[in-house]
């Protein structure tokens, strides 16, 4: 499966890039999400997204658009979609746009739309406690009576979008995604009033966490496959499942990444071999077209990362 099989060219998040940043954001619905800048011409510049506008940068609301831009790998329709999960854990944005041979933009891909249409692959039939084993970071949770400002201080030390949230007998209660935060960071601040020496950004950092989280969180637990995590985040439209142990402990977090790593690490392309035995001139000039053949069709296929033809000579003894 390629790209061209999943691209989406209708109802795709666009602005200009005279566009106030709050704008942008406000037009999108997740951490990872992007909106996609276009000039005057209809020419793509590239997009804008509240990781690297809040957490990974700080700008401020009123910051136009063009100012904000991440430029983002451009997919070709020709690319597999390991190639992309791979592309979108490393720019951290799961809506990459996609061009043709000309550096024409055609559309975007989503990761949801990619893990819709494999989600019956054998990749995802692997429990749970395997990945959490491989995970080089540890879940990152918060108390649910710390301020918001600890929490930003957390999104912003660890470069994450979501934190656990946890009560004093470190039990789940809930989850905060920085997303949750960003409508009530971007508005501008009120004029101060007499005896307030702060605006409503600075007061929102005062308030406390169990006052934004989200309290429903679904939960797994390691012994379930990834397949379940993945069902759950596809039919509920959410980012995350959260992992506990027997007594409501939160031990990981399943996300989106995980599942693009999977399918970055599951499709490694195709290995193939063509072997001749005791070539003779005449065979020479039969594997020599039958090569310049090869060749051609490995840089054509999609779904192919490295092909070795071998020829192998076998000896007699007289």
């Amino acid at each position: 499966m390629t790209v061209a099989d999943l691209i989406k060219n209708t109802n795709i998040i666009r602005v200009k890039p005279s566009d106030h940043l709050s704008t942008a954001i406000s037009k999108l619905s997740s951490s990872h999400d992007a909106a996609f800048v276009f000039n005057e011409k209809n020419q793509f510049k590239g997009v804008i997204n509240p990781y690297y506008s809040f957490i990974k940068s700080s700008y401020p609301s009123n910051a136009k658009v063009e100012h904000c831009v991440f430029h983002v790998p451009h997919v070709k329709g020709r690319f597999s979609i390991s190639k992309v999960a791979q592309l979108m854990i490393e720019s951290k944005i799961h809506y990459l746009p996609v061009f043709n041979d000309k550096e024409e933009f055609i559309g975007i891909i989503s990761a949801r739309r990619m893990l819709e249409s494999i989600k019956g692959y054998p990749i995802f039939k692997i429990k749970i406690k395997e990945i959490l084993k491989n995970k080089k970071r540890p879940v990152i949770t918060i108390k649910e009576d710390d301020f918001i400002s600890t929490a930003i201080n957390e999104f912003k030390l660890y470069k994450v979008s979501k934190l656990v949230v946890i009560n004093n007998d470190m039990r789940l209660k809930g989850l905060l995604s920085y997303y949750d935060l960003i409508s009530y960071l971007i508005v501008p601040r009120e004029k101060e009033r007499r005896g307030d020496r702060v605006g409503n950004k600075v007061s929102l950092t005062h308030q406390r966490v169990k006052n934004f989280d989200k309290s429903f969180v679904l939960t797994l637990t390691p012994e379930d496959i990834m397949e379940e995590a993945l069902r759950l985040i596809i039919e509920r439209k959410i980012g995350s499942v959260v992992i506990v142990d027997n007594q409501r402990h939160p031990i990981g977090l399943i996300t989106t990444r995980d599942f693009l790593s999977l399918i970055a690490k599951g499709d490694q392309g195709q290995k193939l071999e063509a072997i001749g035995q005791d070539p003779s001139q005449q065979n020479r000039q039969i594997l020599g077209g039958f090569f310049n053949h090869f060749n051609n069709w490995t840089k054509k296929a999609a779904n192919v990362q490295k092909a070795k033809p071998l020829v192998k000579k076998k000896k007699y003894e007289r």
